[in-house]
């Protein structure tokens, strides 16, 4: 489909971490839309800071910029000349990215539009707006992390008598989930103390 025929699609204001915890909906191979509650999301409008930026001006062009709000973390991907469109935009800055999702590899990430640096105060009116319109509709997001969590320390649970289990195999194993909610919520769980790292990349519960 061409680019062009995105544009049509509502640019969704969300945080990364909502984003994060939504079900992409594949047709065969390709993303189609990202399902979260009852929206189907393919264009969105967030903000964060950028804090790391790898560019690549070899053969193939590519730039890779990760964004964080402080609910999570999601990369921004450009290609070829649209590189030259966002060769100012560096480690440190807050920006506002308006662009396309894409779900390639088991990664959510955005395919960037716009990308326009912003004043840092600009995070908490983000922040503070999202959760204003939040409070009028379903906690659907909440509910969903909170199903998540069970999975995964149901998940971690069952692999007690093998000693515990990989962080790559639960995510093998909770494929419906994105390798970043698994890998955020896991560490969630490891600072409140019910699982702990036997060794780096193993996980076991501490009941």
């Amino acid at each position: 489909m061409p680019e062009k025929d995105f544009k049509r699609n509502i640019a969704y204001k969300f945080r990364i971490g909502e984003l994060l915890i939504g079900k992409p909906v594949m047709n065969e191979e390709r993303f189609s839309f990202l399902e979260l509650g009852d929206k189907k999301i393919v264009r969105v409008n967030i903000i964060g800071n950028i804090v790391d930026k790898y560019d690549s001006q070899g053969e193939t062009k590519f730039l890779s910029l990760t964004l964080d709000d402080g609910s999570g973390q999601i990369k921004l991907k450009a290609f070829g000349e649209d590189l030259n469109k966002f060769s100012k935009i560096g480690q440190g800055q807050t920006v506002v990215v308006i662009g396309v999702l894409r779900h390639w590899s088991n990664e959510l990430y955005v395919y960037p539009e716009v990308i326009r640096e912003q004043d840092t105060r600009y995070l908490l009116i983000r922040k503070l707006e999202i959760e204003k319109a939040r409070s009028v509709s379903s906690p659907i997001q909440k509910t969903q992390i909170i199903a998540i969590k069970d999975r995964l320390l149901e998940a971690i649970k069952k692999a007690e008598e093998n000693g515990g289990i990989e962080k790559d195999n639960l995510i093998m194993n909770l494929r419906d989930i994105s390798p970043q909610i698994i890998n955020q919520e896991t560490q969630k769980l490891l600072e409140e103390g019910i699982i702990f790292e036997p060794r780096p990349g193993k996980v076991r519960y501490l009941g």
